[in-house]
């Protein structure tokens, strides 16, 4: 009898684990993959990188190296989460890309840490997050007056306070583009900025609006007594232009090369890709490092969203070989 107890014990304990595991291995639906980020952010907040939500070999990079996870970088210093929250997840691969804001340090005269902005990428592996790629802006991140004088682009994207309500539209499923083609369009962006002559293709609406380090970076207003630029006629490139104004004037071929395209993240539903990658303006052996999302419609890129600082001229993003680091061709993750 007691053998036989022993072996429906046994046997329970063997199925319990096995639904377990069933469990863990089944993929993410959106709110599971926005439900990483929130636990991830949380994660670090504590400093705890409990192998309940990381696996034990989990790579992590910020700005492009590899540090210990759980020990350095934000981890080490982050004291509070920021409001600004725009997640783009992945059903297909099982990622998760995050751009919002945190503090980090000690609270200053106005009893408030530093606000940082961060780009984030999740993978999602068994139910547990395998690998971790941040970008973090703080205020001493070079960005060539991106910011506001007094302020930091963390403090910016915060004052954004959400998304635009045009990324949160769902794309009808019937007008769906696939992940292929959402890609391809974004990534005519990159190839229209690169040595920029005027003279490629710039699938932009008409209402196309860029944001920058949480600035806008298209259809700025001409200061009182100014006269707007013409864009066929002027010889500097102007942030008052829409954006396929900016590309078809010819005037963006100070951004010579646009390398290590990793488009890490893709939401179908609501027509959204979003980007890792280098901007290279060798003449000044210049870098920026960015992550940028595209919301697109119909083939066209209706908004852009960007955070990025300068980085070693030339440097690698810590997941890509040097030859793909180097190469401006799409590096699609799956």
């Amino acid at each position: 009898m007691r053998t036989r107890t022993l072996a429906v014990v046994f046997i329970s304990i063997l199925f319990s684990c096995l639904v377990q595991a069933q469990g863990k291995s089944n993929p993410c639906d959106r709110a599971c993959l926005e439900n990483y980020v929130d636990r991830y952010m949380d994660a670090m907040l504590n400093h705890d990188p409990s192998l309940e939500l990381f696996s034990r070999d989990c790579k992590f990079t910020e700005n492009g190296v590899r540090l210990p996870l759980g020990h350095e970088g934000l981890w080490f210093g982050m004291s509070g989460k920021g409001s600004y929250k725009f997640y783009i997840p992945d059903v297909e691969t099982q990622q998760v890309a995050f751009l919002g804001t945190a503090r980090e340090g000690a609270a200053n005269k106005q009893n408030e840490a530093a606000l940082v902005a961060i780009a984030l990428r999740l993978k999602i592996s068994n139910g547990l997050i395998t690998e971790a790629e941040q970008i973090i802006l703080r205020a001493d991140s070079e960005t060539m007056g991106m910011a506001a004088r007094g302020s930091s682009v963390g403090a910016n994207v915060e004052k954004m306070g959400k998304p635009h309500e045009i990324y949160r539209e769902a794309i009808p499923e019937a007008k769906r583009a696939s992940r292929e083609e959402l890609i391809k369009t974004a990534n005519y962006y990159f190839s229209g900025m690169q040595k920029n002559d005027g003279k490629g293709y710039y699938p932009f609406t008409d209402d196309c609006h860029r944001i920058e380090n949480g600035k806008p970076a298209t259809n700025v207003p001409v200061p009182e007594g100014k006269k707007r630029p013409d864009p066929k006629t002027a010889t500097i490139y102007s942030s008052a232009w829409g954006c396929k104004e900016q590309f078809e004037s010819g005037l963006i071929g100070f951004v010579t090369r646009i390398r290590d395209r990793r488009f890490v993240a893709v939401d179908r539903e609501r027509g959204i890709a979003f980007a890792f990658g280098f901007f290279d303006h060798d003449t000044l052996n210049w870098t920026w490092q960015i992550a940028e999302l595209f919301k697109i419609e119909n083939g066209k890129i209706r908004r852009i969203e960007a955070i990025f600082h300068r980085c070693p001229y030339g440097m690698n993003s810590g997941w890509s070989t040097y030859e793909q680091g180097m190469s401006d061709q799409i590096q699609s993750i799956r």
